[in-house]
């Protein structure tokens, strides 16, 4: 009799030490971050064809998201532009629900880490309660009274990490609260890219009135010179008539851009956390500004996009959930134990002798082992796995937009210098032809109508040089935003800046930004 109870310890002992060795032992496959494509990632852009100085040292990619992009805003040289990213750092509304969220993740990931330590509860209080004949070894009938016991307890359990499903869903739980913090400084990066896309819009406008100030102006004196003439009697009453549709086409014109423009100020207002009734910028038109943001590498573009490092780290959570769904279907093992005092009348409750303990499971068996669920863990199973192919094939598509968004604001900024400097030729040509229409006018040599189509040129070539030149800065915020906020370790490159030829005298900004002009 003695041998079978110490060959069932020994079995028990056997088992428990087999269970204890496969307990942290992970189900989840091997983590690997798959290839953007069959050829893997390129080696350098297409749009980017850096000199060989230039280009940097090709190396592996290494997640870097959490390293500080810096003030990148701060290439452009303007104060005005750096109180606007502080003030909207400070005081978005979309941010701080970011921040929020990556809060909330963290408590997750504390949550279910406290999974791997035991849990350990006290209790203190009387119980009232009427126990069974049966129970105490009494015949059928016989009346046992009801009685009190107090009880001063405490419990202890503890969930063995058998096949690794409770380390598992740490990590999981880990990669989510990193993919929340990720997914912050996306929200971050494209918080400061809206700032000072709006704020070079913005100039933009005022840039555009600014000319059609101008344009009004002539306009003005354009048309007290015909009705001068038309009271001398030089020309018909036609030529009136063309003047002041000039001038009110202008000033329409001008109402346009005005109204375009309050709703530019409205939107930059929103995104400092302010009511459009708080917040006023004065007029100060865009100069071209000249800064070359580098491309850098492909391979460093993956290391500081944080919504690639997001996609990434979502992966990682659904591969730690495959473990997670395949541990379900081996044992699992929970340990309880409680110990404490019991006395049926308070004054005994601390002796020695009122102490009491419960060590096992409190409900069935020791080691719980699954045998039948009707499919529900293959389920799980198949929806943890297929939401690892989603998240790879998610992580694969953000890339692919990424280097395109790169390549595309690399061309934009490569073809808008070229376009530019058309521009600023037609500018020069129109200036001209309009100078010449008005002399020719003034001589009687041709009609009205030839110098309002020259100025209308005039007019229209300038507003473009202006838009023009928007899209110059707005291009390379873009670039910037889709490089990460960052261009690696290649430095930027800033030029002096150059005047537009197209900008009138009053379009100047005091304090100025540099143009930016890309190769």
């Amino acid at each position: 009799m003695q041998s079978q109870w110490i060959k069932r310890s020994l079995g028990v002992s056997s088992l428990l030490g087999t269970l204890l060795v496969v307990a942290g032992c992970s189900m989840a496959p091997t983590y690997e971050v798959p290839k953007v494509t069959d050829k893997g990632t390129p080696t350098t852009f297409k749009e980017a064809a850096l000199p060989a100085s230039e280009a940097g040292t090709w190396k592996t990619a290494e997640p870097s998201e959490a390293v500080a992009r810096g003030e990148w805003w701060k290439v452009f040289g303007d104060a005005t532009l750096d109180q606007l990213e502080a003030d909207a750092l400070s005081a978005n509304q979309n941010l701080k629900a970011a921040a929020a969220r990556v809060q909330q993740a963290r408590g997750v990931q504390r949550q279910a880490r406290a999974a791997l330590f035991p849990t350990l509860d006290a209790g203190f209080g009387p119980t009232r309660q009427k126990v069974s004949p049966a129970s105490q070894l009494q015949p059928d009938g016989t009346n046992i009274a009801p009685f009190t016991l107090w009880r001063a307890q405490a419990s202890v359990g503890y969930e063995v990490d058998l096949f690794g499903r409770v380390s598992d869903n740490v990590a999981a739980a880990r990669a989510d609260a990193e993919q929340s913090e990720a997914l912050f400084h996306s929200v971050q990066l494209a918080l400061q890219a809206d700032v000072a896309q709006n704020y070079f819009n913005l100039r933009e406008l005022d840039a555009e009135q600014a000319l059609y100030t101008q344009t009004v102006t002539l306009r003005e004196e354009a048309l007290k010179l015909v009705q001068r003439r038309f009271t001398e009697g030089d020309i018909g009453e036609l030529d009136v008539a063309r003047a002041k549709a000039e001038l009110a086409t202008a000033q329409s014109d001008a109402l346009a851009v005005a109204r375009l423009r309050a709703a530019s100020e409205h939107s930059l207002a929103i995104l400092l956390g302010k009511t459009p009734a708080e917040f006023t910028f004065a007029p100060s038109p865009l100069v071209p500004v000249a800064v070359r943001i580098p491309a850098g590498l492909p391979s460093a573009l993956l290391e500081r996009r944080p919504d690639i490092a997001a996609a990434e780290r979502a992966m990682a959570a659904a591969n730690a959930r495959i473990g997670v769904a395949k541990a379900a279907f081996f044992p699992s093992l929970s340990l309880t134990g409680s110990g404490g005092f019991e006395a049926a009348t308070l004054g005994d409750l601390f002796n020695w002798s009122s102490r009491t303990f419960l060590l096992g499971p409190v409900v069935g068996g020791l080691l719980s082992m699954p045998i039948f669920d009707g499919g529900a863990r293959s389920g799980n199973l198949s929806r943890a796995r297929a939401q690892y192919e989603e998240d790879v094939a998610n992580y694969r598509q953000q890339v692919l937009v990424a280097f395109q968004e790169v390549e595309d604001n690399l061309s934009n900024l490569r073809l808008l210098a070229a376009q530019t400097r058309a521009q600023d030729d037609a500018v020069k040509s129109s200036n001209r032809a309009a100078q010449l229409s008005r002399t020719q006018y003034q001589e009687g040599s041709i009609a009205y109508l030839d110098v309002i189509d020259a100025e209308r040129t005039v007019l229209q070539s300038q507003r473009s040089a202006a838009q023009l030149a928007g899209a110059q800065a707005v291009s390379t915020v873009n670039l910037i935003r889709a490089l990460g906020g960052g261009w690696g370790d290649v430095p930027a490159a800033n030029t002096p800046a150059t005047p537009a030829p197209s900008a009138p005298a009053t379009a100047a900004s005091p304090g100025g930004n540099a143009t930016v002009a890309v190769r």
